[in-house]
């Protein structure tokens, strides 16, 4: 194995929880999970090249997983939009998952955050890892100043939705 190999394999060692993390915040089936991580994976080795070291490991890390995701999503949407019809009560089967346990706020916060646009998504899923707006506007290749415009909105749109649970 060569130097550029070893030094790959050890970045994303160190950093596959951020693969994880996106691939579950786009990806509800264990196999399209594993889809995408396998696709960012590839992404990143491609790209291994053209890394900056300018950015830190995670944040192009973030910014490759975000961009491969957001496009897998798009397909998978696609597909299933074509496919739903020949799916449709034929394998109806819910898996509980880890969130059976989980509290009900968490729940409805994951539930949400899924339903939002995939930008927003991706946004929500870097404000919930603590990453400061500077960090989020590089990883999103957007402002800081839009970055806390669109946070603050999104917190809005969340904060509604879980006053339109409670009144129910």
């Amino acid at each position: 194995m060569n130097n550029r190999t070893e030094i790959f394999l050890s970045v994303i060692q160190t950093h596959k929880g951020i693969l994880y993390k996106v691939a579950n915040s786009y990806c509800y089936d264990p196999e399209d999970r594993k889809d995408l991580i396998q696709e960012i994976t590839v992404q990143l080795w491609k790209s291994f090249d053209n890394y900056s070291d300018q950015y830190k490991y995670s944040t192009w890390i973030y910014r490759i997983a975000l961009n491969v995701a957001i496009s897998f999503y798009r397909k998978e949407n696609h597909r299933k939009q074509v496919s739903d019809p020949l799916n449709e009560g034929i394998l109806n089967f819910t898996d509980p998952g880890p969130s059976a346990d989980m509290d009900e706020n968490v729940r409805f916060l994951q539930q949400f955050i899924a339903e939002l646009k995939e930008l927003d998504k991706a946004l929500m899923l870097l404000y919930l890892e603590e990453k400061t707006h500077r960090e989020i506007a590089e990883i999103m290749g957007i402002s800081e100043t839009n970055v806390t415009t669109k946070i603050g909105r999104i917190k809005k749109v969340l904060k509604q939705k879980f006053s339109n649970i409670r009144n129910q």
